[in-house]
């Protein structure tokens, strides 16, 4: 038995709490993946709900141009001793997967000495993972299809290829823990991975490749969602920044914010952090520590301007193990290519040393793939040491989180935001009848 239950997919088969007796109003804070599906799986169960974001529109940082995969074959955490090898031996090479800045920060070798401090707890937290990841897929393609949301999404599967056999023989290892996790997922010899895409090009000695993985557009997806809440009413406060958060009573929190100058307060019954990279400052306004750390990460969006372009850019979504690089086809005329990692705080400076071996990486797989026009991108990863996403209540009642999902927001926030609303509507229920009485009283 796992924190998720011996199956994950039973997230999706527990009784909904009813409030028709009680109306209760919730704030969200964060307009991302994560804060987007919190918030619809709220107002889904009849919750008054209000989401409050600093941008102008939603899912304007981590959630804007990632890598693109719903990726279940990912969902391995980093706490290995195998990656922190790696990363030791990449520390000095700037254009290595994995890069840190060596300037002293208390947060960065704090979160650091956190993450060492979870290597123990690698196979749990990849098991539980998986679970989550698997979960989570099919509450993600029903709101899709009940929405009507269109991501440019792809069921083409995944494919991890490898380029030598020390390579191939670590994942047959991990591929052990996600089949555990219930993935299925079979290895491919060379002549296979080329029949699945025969645009790759470059050395391979095998792979795995997961069927039930896709790829979309998660900006658009993301967008598309907040739509769909406004329809259910939903109230979205963009250009909006949370100032504080203070206890208004026993059973109620309370909010400043300010917007284009002027500065409000409003009252919610309960409240859920969402808000990526910023969740930490924000815990800590309420004596709670939830040590996110921001891990930057890059992409680039190649688009393919010319028919050549387009017919020679994959449609399968790959992920190379040794670059650490994944990719996703969005739609006819764009190729998303993302990947690399960088402890260096909150700095989203994008970095020509670091999208270089992006680009250099698409024309050494796909030569005829035209890099003439390629958008870069950087974002800020909001992870915790154990690189598992922090679900469920703070210590204080009327306050929960969901948020620390590191490389895997989109992949588990459809799954992180139904447990999350299960619990709030729990809590909710539970202290309904006392409100009642006290009203009455």
């Amino acid at each position: 038995m796992n924190r998720w239950g011996s199956d994950a997919g039973a997230i999706s088969r527990r009784p909904q709490p009813t409030l028709d007796h009680v109306m209760s109003h919730i704030a969200v804070i964060g307009a991302g993946i994560t804060g987007v599906t919190t918030a619809y799986a709220l107002a889904r169960r009849g919750h008054r709900v209000t989401v409050i974001e600093r941008h102008r529109y939603a899912a304007m940082e981590t959630s804007y141009a990632n890598g693109g995969q719903l990726s279940a074959s990912n969902a391995e955490v980093w706490n290995s001793r195998a990656t922190v090898f790696k990363g030791l031996r990449w520390m000095f090479t700037r254009s290595a997967p994995l890069l840190l800045n060596p300037r002293p920060s208390w947060h960065k070798y704090s979160w650091i000495g956190e993450f060492l401090r979870q290597i123990p707890n690698y196979r749990r937290n990849t098991v539980d993972t998986v679970r989550m990841a698997i979960a989570a897929r099919e509450h993600l393609f029903s709101i899709a299809q009940r929405e009507g949301i269109d991501f440019d999404h792809e069921q083409r599967g995944i494919l991890h290829f490898y380029a030598t056999r020390r390579e191939f023989d670590a994942a047959v290892k991990v591929n052990a823990l996600l089949r555990e996790g219930g993935l299925e997922r079979r290895p491919v010899t060379p002549a296979e991975i080329r029949a699945i895409e025969p645009a790759l090009q470059g050395r391979l000695y095998g792979g795995f490749f997961t069927e039930s993985d896709s790829t979309g557009d998660i900006h658009k997806f993301t967008r598309g969602l907040a739509q769909a809440c406004e329809r259910l009413g939903v109230e979205l406060r963009y250009d909006t920044a949370v100032e504080s958060i203070l206890p208004a009573g026993d059973e109620r929190i309370a909010i400043a914010t300010r917007r284009d100058g002027l500065a409000d307060t409003s009252t919610f019954d309960r409240l859920v952090v969402c808000a990526g990279v910023g969740s930490r400052a924000l815990a800590a306004q309420i004596g709670e520590r939830v040590n996110v750390y921001p891990v930057k990460g890059y992409s680039i969006t190649v688009h393919l301007d010319d028919a050549q372009s387009r017919a020679a850019a994959p449609w399968t979504s790959l992920l190379d193990d040794k670059a650490k690089i994944v990719t996703s086809r969005l739609g006819a005329e764009r190729f998303r290519i993302a990947g690399t990692a960088e402890l260096n705080g909150e700095n989203r400076d994008i970095r020509a040393d670091r999208i270089e071996p992006l680009v250099r990486w698409v024309r050494e797989h796909f030569p005829a793939v035209s890099t003439s026009r390629v958008v870069p991108w950087a974002g800020l990863r909001p992870m915790l040491p154990g690189m598992m996403p922090k679900v469920g209540r703070g210590k204080r009642r009327h306050v929960f989180y969901n948020t620390g999902h590191g490389h895997l927001g989109w992949t588990l926030s459809a799954a992180t935001a139904q447990a999350v609303a299960d619990l709030v509507s729990e809590d909710l229920s539970s202290r309904a009848p006392h409100a009642a009485a006290a009203a009455y009283g």
